[in-house]
């Protein structure tokens, strides 16, 4: 179990508590909003009432011994940075910001944050790419140029074996699992020599170059 403190409790910031909370972890949630503390109270660790940008409140919520802290304020850009301060001065090193901007965006990387969220721009992106691409299924965004695609196998490879196809040679990818829908079953481990069906998919991982090289195989 880990502890996150957020800040903000939008719907960006009351999603993410909720998501973490759901997973496990200890949250402690914070916002000017009585009405937004009210609303989440019961679905986190512990819920606030206060200004995220000052040091006294942040130590009273026991930021200092978080793992991690999410600053959730949106456009308020000068909320966010005082934010980020008063965490720095907490302790806080793994510290996360929703940004609206790019100018936004640098500032805080100044500050040394660890991480600029743009979630609006994020989610637009991963969808764009889904619907781009009719072989996939899924898409999980893993980090900067790299991440991993659930997709159809493709006719020319029906029949044929992981071995066979050289994935890691011929396009630079790796299969990490595949998803036989017809059994709905997942294989973590593939056995490189059974042959591929057209019901399966296979969970493919590497560099976003690389991967879209795939989409390009009919």
């Amino acid at each position: 179990m880990k502890r996150f403190v957020i800040i903000g409790l939008g719907n960006f910031g009351s999603a993410m508590a909720e998501a973490l909370t759901d997973l496990g972890h200890e949250v402690v949630a914070l916002d000017r909003d009585e009405q937004a503390v009210d609303h989440l109270g019961d679905r986190v660790t512990q819920a606030a009432v206060g200004d995220g940008t000052e040091v006294e409140v942040l130590e009273r919520m026991g930021a200092g011994d978080s793992d991690a802290a999410i600053i959730c304020t949106g456009g308020d850009i000068s909320a966010s940075v005082l934010a980020t301060l008063a965490l720095r001065d907490c302790g806080v090193e793994a510290i996360y910001v929703k940004a609206t901007s790019h100018n936004h965006a640098r500032v805080l990387e100044k500050l040394g944050v660890r991480e600029t969220i743009f979630p609006e721009r994020d989610t637009a992106q991963r969808l764009a790419r889904r619907l781009a691409a009719q072989k996939i299924v899924n898409f999980l965004d893993l980090g900067p140029g790299f991440s991993a695609q659930e997709m159809a196998v493709p006719q020319p490879w029906v029949g044929k074996s992981l071995r066979q196809l050289e994935l890691p040679r011929n396009f630079q990818v790796s299969v990490i699992a595949i998803h036989d829908h017809l059994r709905d079953s997942f294989t973590a481990i593939p056995d490189p020599d059974a042959p591929l069906t057209d019901s399966d998919s296979l969970l493919v991982a590497g560099a976003d170059e690389h991967l879209e090289q795939l989409e390009r195989v009919q």
